[in-house]
């Protein structure tokens, strides 16, 4: 069955789409300092692309595009989780202390709502952000083009 959404539909779409992506893309870079996160704000963004998908059909041939960004985020993420605990440990060696979980955690001295107080977690919620959005928005296609609803109109 081949349809097409009115102008309605694709006005509101147009209108929706970038303010839904940058909210999810806030939940993801201040995923650290409110509820939220990489998570959260990946299925915000996933869900933009499903407003398009419905509005438009397809969204061309991106699969490679969405498989490659959901790779490069879950690389990303396995990295900086690596970087982070061997920077841990340098550290804790470095300053004569115990190598992991040995000494108290330093007082804070920045402001705990500043967006650089949160180390590599927000490095870390942007990677889980992109690996979540290109998932999502993969799942999304491939359901859409399973169910024929995004074939173009002749």
């Amino acid at each position: 069955m081949n349809w097409e959404m009115s102008r309605v539909v694709k006005t509101v779409t147009n209108v929706l789409v970038v303010p839904i992506a940058v909210f999810g893309i806030y939940l993801i870079i201040h995923g650290h300092l409110t509820p939220g996160g990489g998570f959260q704000g990946g299925a915000v963004v996933a869900s933009s692309m499903a407003l398009l998908i419905v509005a438009y059909g397809s969204l061309g041939h991106h699969k490679d595009d969405l498989s490659s960004l959901e790779s490069t985020g879950l690389t990303l993420f396995i990295l900086l989780a690596f970087i982070g605990i061997g920077f841990t440990v340098f550290y804790n060696y470095m300053a004569g202390s115990g190598v992991l979980f040995n000494e108290r955690v330093p007082d804070a001295v920045a402001n705990a709502g500043n967006i650089n107080t949160g180390g590599t977690v927000t490095l870390m919620n942007i990677a889980v952000g992109m690996e979540v959005s290109a998932a999502l928005s993969l799942i999304l296609w491939m359901m859409g083009k399973r169910t024929g609803s995004m074939e173009a109109k002749k």
